[in-house]
């Protein structure tokens, strides 16, 4: 199988949810469903019925966890220099509009663009891979051709 790149950051947020997952959320449906079980018949039982379908994605979840972290290879970006590569925290200027953006580059299932955390496989990250302070980058976007200079590249 491929390994997924991650950072120590990203890693340890999806250690955290697991950890909770296993010793909080687990044993919380598990007592929901008894609980529910001693009202009788079950057909007619929406809170069972609710529980048990919680209790599907909590298990449905905790595999996929276990899973990515299985497969993770964690990059400290720390340890890294150089043009950009995973890990990079990069500032850009918009050609068009001169709007700064400033992105870190991540792993898939730490990427959440809200907090300028960018999927290492989406257009504008691909784009940027080995581009260097100074250079400019043509992204396709869903809206368009985009143009951007890299004004700062911080690994931390």
């Amino acid at each position: 199988m491929e390994k997924i790149p991650m950072t120590p950051g990203g890693y340890a947020a999806l250690e955290a949810e697991l950890k909770t997952l296993k010793s909080v959320e687990r044993p919380a449906i598990i007592k929901a469903i008894a609980e529910a079980r001693e009202h009788g018949d079950l057909s007619e039982n929406a809170e069972y019925h609710s529980a048990r379908e919680k209790q599907s994605f909590i298990e449905g979840r905790v595999k996929e966890l276990e899973g990515v972290l299985g497969l993770a290879e964690v990059i400290d970006p720390a340890k890294l220099s150089g043009t950009i590569k995973f890990g990079a925290t990069v500032t850009l200027v918009d050609e068009d509009t001169d709007q700064e953006k400033t992105w870190k580059i991540v792993g898939e299932h730490e990427a959440n663009v809200e907090k300028g955390l960018l999927n290492i496989k989406s257009p504008i990250a691909r784009a940027l891979i080995g581009k260097d302070e100074g250079d400019s980058v043509e992204v396709r976007t869903p809206g368009g051709e985009k143009s951007y200079e890299v004004l700062k590249i911080v690994y931390a």
